[in-house]
């Protein structure tokens, strides 16, 4: 009998972590862009494409910038399991020199530590011309 429980037991935890869901997950196809060296006063918007790559609906709660040069933009609405969205990024590019910017995402996927997802923008703007 007690063989019997303790495989019944183990056939319950098997099932249960087979079955288990392991929630929103995200997962970018890139986590760093780079602009290269680009023309000062040139476009600036860029995008980081991810997927939900988990088993529920995945939701971007805030997006937000290491400085007011970059504006980012989130989706709306929720990301359903397997499918893509995406985080659009505006850079100023009438800054001419370095860049080094982070963004830091928040979401409810299980796979960022804490819900925070980080992604970086680098790259050189190059001075204006000069008439």
């Amino acid at each position: 009998m007690m063989k019997k429980i303790v495989l019944l037991l183990c056939f319950t935890l098997i099932s249960v972590a087979v079955f288990a869901q392991k929630g929103a997950q995200i997962a970018f196809k890139d986590t760093t862009i780079d602009y290269g060296k680009i023309a000062y006063g040139s476009d600036g918007v860029r995008v980081f494409e991810f997927t939900n790559t988990g088993d529920a609906p995945l939701v971007i709660t805030k997006v937000k910038s290491s400085c007011g040069c970059t504006v980012p933009t989130k989706p709306e609405g929720a990301i359903a399991p397997g499918k893509t969205g995406v985080i659009s990024i505006k850079y100023d590019t009438k800054r001419p020199g370095f860049i080094r910017k982070t963004i830091t995402v928040n979401s409810n996927a299980t796979n960022a530590k804490n819900g925070i997802s980080y992604l970086k923008i680098k790259g050189f703007i190059k001075a204006p011309k000069k008439i």
